[in-house]
């Protein structure tokens, strides 16, 4: 749903002052400051070039970044990974008389990283992906049969082996993340273990997702666990539906009525978009030259409804598909050479943004020669909190206006006045649920 238009002088008036655009008609914009678009850059698993050779280049440009991270090796993290269920000991001993199969695969995979043994990480990551396409369930159970068959057998060493991502961040802390965090960047769950959740059953899922923000919360608070990227990208709809009950906002799937999603391996353009906004979805890599990373931020500078989100992994030699630090800082200057006309944000605050525009409602009147404008939504306030930016159209007399919010009197804006097709106008910020807004003439 559109926002709300809200006229309240009459026809009359408004052929009378000449615009088309009665005085009080008040919109919220598409983007923040009233920008073409919005671009997301966004890092996953938390390797540790990420923060030493990335961010750095970033900081210097004033440019916001999220990083989903692994909290689990983390030092000083209470929860590491572990299998929730019966003793692994009765699992391996059944799997020497019963196959795997649809009713047992999943806790098979969920327990087939902690059998105490080195090695066995890499059976669960391949086993889940195929497990996640219906026509693969049959390779996935003998991939399965393979592994508890080699511990049977003792072919592997005793210990326990994370997968690389994790072993990645090494270096990093939540010290590190908290100064950071204070710089304007967004920390986000990427699980405990990097998990390869289709191959895991619910209790196991649930686990790896609440006790990573629990995590997340008790290092970083509570506006840390907003969003959140399931490990490998994957939009198993399963595992959705029980991280939708977890996380307010996941880069896997963002499913709302106005939204088009364009996800990493979609081939599509926003070219073509029925509904307010599309999320577009691109990985920068190996494969992506610079002209073609180039043209994803052109094709968002060219349209009104597309927030890009770049994803990131590697940098510097360091994770997958690795991008140099002399590549990303010919890149983000590219962007930021184009910040006049894209609103450049976290992950969290575009999602913020476009849920608090999209629910809410605009009322404005005329008030003894000033405009009262309200905004109300029902989200929760303690995890929305963007200010929208709005456009009020006033009196073609008007040639500057000062903006005050009820709650907000100790901010007071002075805005020039504009003027297009609709007649003259103010652009400015204001917070839903925080008070009457009164624009007056200065």
């Amino acid at each position: 749903m559109k926002p709300l238009f809200v006229a309240i002088l009459c026809c009359l008036i408004s052929i009378a002052l000449g615009q088309s655009s009665p005085a009080g008609t008040t919109t919220v914009a598409e983007w923040q400051n009233g920008k073409n678009g919005a671009l997301s850059i966004t890092y996953d698993d938390g390797s540790y070039n990420q923060f030493k050779d990335a961010l750095p280049i970033m900081e210097k440009l004033h440019l916001p970044a999220t990083f989903f991270i692994i909290t689990g090796g983390i030092p000083g993290s209470k929860y590491h990974g572990r299998f929730i269920g019966r003793p692994v000991k009765d699992i391996i001993a059944e799997t020497a008389t019963i196959p795997a199969n649809d009713q047992n695969f999943l806790e098979r995979c969920s327990a087939a990283g902690y059998l105490g043994y080195k090695g066995t990480i890499t059976y669960v990551t391949k086993a889940a992906g195929m497990y996640d396409s219906p026509r693969r369930k049959v390779q996935a159970y003998k991939l399965m049969d393979s592994l508890y068959k080699k511990v049977r057998n003792g072919d592997f060493q005793p210990g326990y082996q994370p997968c690389d991502e994790y072993l990645q961040e090494k270096g990093s802390t939540w010290d590190d993340f908290r100064r950071d965090a204070k710089l304007g960047y967004e920390f986000a769950s990427h699980s405990i273990t990097h998990a390869s959740m289709p191959g895991l059953d619910s209790v196991n899922i649930v686990y790896e997702l609440e006790k990573s923000k629990e995590e997340v919360r008790n290092q970083m608070g509570e506006r840390y666990t907003f969003s959140t990227e399931v490990p490998y990208g994957y939009e198993n709809e399963r595992v959705m539906q029980i991280a939708y009950k977890i996380y307010p906002a996941l880069r896997n799937r963002m499913p709302e009525p106005w939204l088009t999603e364009l996800d990493r391996p979609s081939r599509k353009s926003p070219t073509v978009n029925t509904k307010d906004y599309v999320q577009w979805q691109r990985e920068c890599n190996t494969h992506a030259t610079l002209p073609l990373m180039k043209s994803w931020v052109d094709t968002t500078v060219m349209r009104k409804d597309t927030w890009l989100v770049l994803v990131i992994h590697g940098v510097d030699g360091l994770g997958y598909e690795a991008l140099s630090d002399t590549l990303l800082n010919n890149y983000f200057h590219y962007i930021k050479a184009r910040d006049t006309s894209l609103w450049i944000a976290t992950f969290g605050d575009v999602t913020r943004y476009m849920r608090e525009r999209e629910g809410t409602e605009v009322k404005s009147k005329i008030w003894k020669e000033k405009i009262k404008v309200t905004l109300t939504n029902s989200l929760d306030g303690s995890m929305y909190y963007q200010p929208l930016t709005l456009k009020t159209y006033v009196k073609s007399s008007w040639k500057k206006a000062t903006i005050r919010q009820r709650n907000h009197m100790k901010y007071v804006l002075h805005a020039q006045v504009a003027s297009d097709s609709g007649g003259s106008y103010v652009i400015y910020r204001a917070y839903p649920n925080q008070g009457e807004i009164i624009v007056s003439k200065s």
